[in-house]
């Protein structure tokens, strides 16, 4: 039988791992992905047993921390594509929103990434809009018609992996998504947006992580 008491004990479970995961985010955008766990305890507001408890591994905060922002950020982005009448406008939206969120998540998508639970089921339903989207494209005459839905996920990671040439924040990486968008388009080829002096000043083999 469901009580009060076991119903209120589960919402501050639940309370509790969202603030965990929350401050997991924060932590590793301050300090990296090697943080400490009690520090995200510690800003989370709760005692280390705690997060042990809701979290045996770092792999599963990562994991539950990359979920949170996918389905609090990613998730109405690709409603927003799909509902625009024009695909083209509604693909370039959703890769800006995907690679403004790699920018401002780099820390969090790196934890995930050194704990092994940054797995290609992650981004499945991404991937599946990106290839409704080319296709609705495709039939509007404004992408290529060679263009298959294996070829998103591969160009998606070429451009996070611009993101690990650049400094933090930097938005250099739309010069690139600019190139992309030309190569899918079968018409002119746009102007593309300057390169700056912080892309021209770091070694490309620079990576932050």
């Amino acid at each position: 039988m469901t009580t009060d008491a076991s119903r209120h004990l589960r919402a501050d479970a639940a309370r509790n791992a969202e603030r965990i995961q929350r401050a997991a985010r924060k932590v590793w955008a301050e300090q990296g992905p090697d943080a400490p766990l009690e520090e995200i305890a510690r800003q989370a507001g709760v005692g280390i047993s705690t997060l042990y408890r809701r979290f045996p591994d770092k792999g599963l905060l990562a994991r539950a921390a990359l979920e949170q922002f996918l389905a609090e950020d990613l998730s109405p982005a690709q409603a927003r594509a799909l509902e625009d009448d024009d695909p083209l406008r509604g693909l370039r939206a959703l890769i800006e929103e995907a690679l403004t969120l790699g920018a401002r998540e780099h820390n969090t998508l790196a934890a995930a990434r050194m704990s092994d639970s940054l797995t290609t089921d992650v981004a499945a339903e991404f991937h599946d809009v990106l290839a409704e989207l080319v296709r609705r494209g495709q039939q509007a005459g404004l992408i290529r018609d060679d263009v298959v839905p294996e070829d998103m996920p591969r160009l998606m990671v070429m451009l996070f992996g611009v993101l690990r040439t650049m400094p933090p924040n930097s938005d250099g990486w739309r010069r690139y998504l600019a190139l992309l968008l030309d190569a899918l388009s079968p018409t002119a080829a746009s102007q593309l947006p300057p390169v700056t002096e912080s892309m021209v000043s770091r070694r490309v083999d620079n990576f932050p992580i």
